[in-house]
């Protein structure tokens, strides 16, 4: 127990929050059938919870180094498992929304110590097989989430989805509490809230505008004020992290070609590969007619492809540099999303496999090397800024994917459909409306919405794909941007401690 019970306690949390993220992608149909929820409604079910871990993953970090890695560990387990109940008693979309970004607060908790406390706890060789067991943990989580969020909504409903994290978490707490030790980062460090909540207010505001735009326009005068809004939180941003002594991101970073070459490409990534999955579970059962464990077993190609790639890399992948394993992954993702352009009316879930299969490959291949990239991209010293800053751009761009091609594939189907009807086929209604138009008509709508939501994902990866070959170059002292021999040492800082602290 006190060999292994750290690492199983981290692992369970971790399990949950990666969970959660794809979890409820399958269970969306049926939760806008109990709830009476509009697509924008579905959009900040999955929104609310990516922004809100990817707003506060930096500085809940940096205060757990001050107040306490365990504690803050705890709090957000704690914080997550009664968000959850929240969620599986939600009576309305409001209250699934308010629950689901109290979700992300807690994982954003979480996350933020995890790597920390397996650094306090493991050295030497058992570091390297807890972060080993860590991470295939991690790649669980998600390649699991839409087969058991099926078989939950199938089976006693979709509010299980959220109502199963609560043993898990009474069992993290408790395994916690008995064998992790406290640990902390640098005495005198401070919590840079002023940073925190800009940088929550930029994501926020540019999410929501994203949102709001496939409902009102890009035009419109509050998609244009919470545009102008981030822009002003973006600005307050970058002030406060070139005066305050201890920095969440300092900008000059991005002065470096490699690393913005890095945040780039977590940005795209996460959107590319995962941000276009949400409307086509809603195809695949309002208009296909499946059930939610056939639609979530669709997924499963993908989720294969990325574990079993991830897996044979590491061995037959090392040495190269990582420009080319992140570049020429996402550029297979793109080929995968524009093979995933050519449904019509009459396609099956079967013309999905080849797009979700190359998709999966460039997941796999982009996955496991872009937080060593981006660590290996910036002196040691920022080692945890870096890995920190990483995480929070993969999950800011799923936030935006969900936002920004969901606002796509709406433009599209107005083209067939009046605009309400094209919003609510996207927000699972289909049922209701094939009394008006026609199953025909339906099919054939959605079907285009999907081509142009995939060609935008497909686009966004191919052009970020590009810029990352082009930009992650290796440094001047032959070092690659990548987890190389050399970026070990600044690797194992990391995983040591994600938020340590730096001063310039």
């Amino acid at each position: 127990m006190r060999t292994w019970g750290p690492l199983t306690a981290v692992c369970l949390g971790t399990f949950m929050l990666l969970l959660d993220v794809t979890i409820a992608v399958v269970a969306l149909p049926d939760m806008a059938r109990g709830l009476h929820a509009s697509l924008s409604d579905l959009q900040w079910v999955m929104d609310g919870y990516a922004l809100a871990l990817a707003a506060l993953l930096l500085g809940l970090g940096a205060a757990a180094d001050v107040l306490g890695r365990r504690r803050v560990h705890v709090a957000g387990v704690v914080l997550f498992a009664a968000a959850s109940l929240l969620c599986g008693l939600a009576t309305g979309p409001g209250m699934l929304v308010a629950a689901r970004g109290l979700q992300g607060v807690g994982a954003a908790a979480m996350f933020a110590t995890t790597l920390p406390l397996l650094g306090s706890v493991y050295q030497g060789r058992r570091r390297s097989m807890a972060l080993g067991v860590w991470g295939a943990v991690s790649g669980a989580a998600a390649a699991v989430g839409p087969v058991l969020g099926g078989l939950l909504t199938d089976g006693p409903g979709w509010r299980w989805i959220f109502w199963v994290n609560l043993p898990v978490s009474v069992a993290a707490v408790w395994l916690t509490l008995r064998v992790v030790p406290e640990s902390r980062g640098a005495a005198g460090r401070r919590v840079d809230w002023a940073g925190t909540a800009a940088f929550a207010a930029f994501a926020g505001a540019l999410t929501y505008g994203a949102v709001r735009a496939g409902s009102h326009g890009w035009t419109e005068g509050g998609t244009l004020a919470s545009f102008a809004l981030a822009a002003v939180a973006l600005g307050g941003f970058v002030a406060v992290e070139r005066r305050v002594a201890d920095p969440l991101l300092d900008p000059r970073l991005f002065l470096r070609p490699a690393f913005s070459g890095v945040m780039l490409g977590g940005l795209a990534f996460n959107a590319a590969a995962f941000g276009v999955m949400a409307y086509t579970s809603i195809w695949l059962q309002t208009l296909l007619g499946m059930s939610p464990v056939r639609g979530g077993l669709v997924f499963v190609w993908l989720s294969l492809a990325s574990f079993l790639v991830a897996a044979a890399g590491g061995r037959l992948l090392h040495g190269v540099p990582a420009r080319l394993t992140i570049g020429g992954g996402l550029l297979l993702i793109a080929a995968g999303q524009f093979c995933m352009a050519f449904l019509d009316a009459g396609s099956t879930a079967s013309a999905l496999v080849p797009g979700l299969l190359l998709v999966g490959v460039g997941t796999g291949l982009v996955s496991p090397g872009i937080a060593g990239a981006a660590l290996a991209a910036v002196p040691a010293e920022r080692a945890g800024m870096a890995g920190g800053a990483v995480n929070t751009f993969r999950q800011l761009g799923y936030a935006l994917g969900i936002a920004v091609f969901g606002t796509v594939l709406t433009s599209r189907m107005q083209d067939a459909l009046p605009h309400d009807a094209a919003h609510g086929l996207a927000g699972g209604a289909a049922g209701a409306l094939r009394g008006v138009f026609g199953e025909h008509a339906l099919r054939a709508a959605f079907a285009s919405g999907l081509n142009a939501a995939a060609v935008a994902a497909g686009a966004v990866a191919a052009v970020a794909g590009v810029l990352v070959l082009v930009l992650v170059r290796a440094e001047r002292g032959g070092r690659d941007a990548g987890v190389t021999d050399s970026a070990k040492p600044a690797l194992e800082e990391e995983e040591a401690a994600p938020a340590a602290p730096y001063r310039r």
